[in-house]
């Protein structure tokens, strides 16, 4: 039997920083046909917040050190402030969105991430998604929109990469979706040369990744990135393409695909 398709899309934060670019997304996104997951971070914003009241942020190779007092703040941010921000857009574009933690109807549990080198304090590695659950929401014709935040099931909330968070619930939906991942974010998707918006690798796969890496073209942040890409391929996952938000369209072609 044909499963039904279903895509999970993230944005990413310079999409949330900007009002212009988060209003014209959503409205993309309102035209996406069939069945839908929205996932968004707000680091930036966080961060911002986080100046305001006096907190300074510590990040480690792009990678933000949650304590408590950090924690409020994502909680407030991204829980609050952003993912309403999203949820009345979208009410507005005829989408009937909730706004969900990993928390709400039990949906993503995490582990707090071990000590080893570094303490990260307060963040999550995602153990379990909560696929039927989830499932009854989008039956009942909701749109869920998922902030970067997750629960241990011992009352704890956690800070969890909004990135991973896109890929483990494809993940966990591939069991009963065709499940299709779209990073969204200011670049056209991969690119040869940073400087060169219109440099983009429209093809990756396993071997030509290990090409990529071996000659620096894929670093740094875009690192992790493609990780959860062939985490999720390998665990189910049809399809995963990166590049700007008109790659939600059927007239651009020119983002980044990627496959085993």
């Amino acid at each position: 039997m044909t499963k039904e398709k279903l895509s999970i899309i993230k944005i990413g934060g310079n999409i949330i920083e900007n009002d212009p670019s988060l209003s014209s997304f959503l409205k993309l996104f309102s035209k996406v046909e069939g069945k839908k997951i929205l996932v968004h971070g707000g680091g930036k914003r966080a961060t911002a917040m986080a100046s305001k009241l006096g907190i300074v942020s510590k990040m480690v190779d792009g990678r933000r050190i949650t304590d408590a007092e950090t924690l409020e703040v994502i909680t407030m941010v991204y829980g609050g402030l952003v993912n309403k921000n999203i949820v009345a857009q979208l009410q507005a574009l005829r989408i009937d969105a909730i706004g969900l933690t990993g928390a709400d109807i039990n949906s993503i549990q995490s582990d707090k991430r071990p000590v080893k080198e570094i303490d990260f304090g307060f963040v999550g590695d995602v153990k379990e998604v909560a696929s039927n659950s989830i499932e009854k929401l989008i039956q009942a014709n909701f749109t869920p929109v998922f902030s970067a935040i997750t629960h241990d099931g011992n009352g704890q909330l956690l800070n969890t990469n909004a990135d991973t968070i896109a890929s483990q619930v494809a993940i966990g939906m591939s069991k009963i979706y065709e499940t299709s991942i779209y990073y969204c974010f200011e670049l056209n998707g991969v690119l040869r040369d940073i400087k060169d918006k219109n440099s983009v690798v429209k093809h990756i796969n396993a071997k030509t990744y290990q090409t990529l890496l071996n000659t620096g073209i894929i670093a740094n942040g875009m690192l992790p990135k493609l990780e959860n890409c062939f985490d999720a391929l390998k665990n189910g996952v049809s399809k995963v393409n990166m590049g700007n938000t008109s790659m939600l369209t059927k007239e651009n072609d020119n983002f980044t695909s990627i496959t085993l």
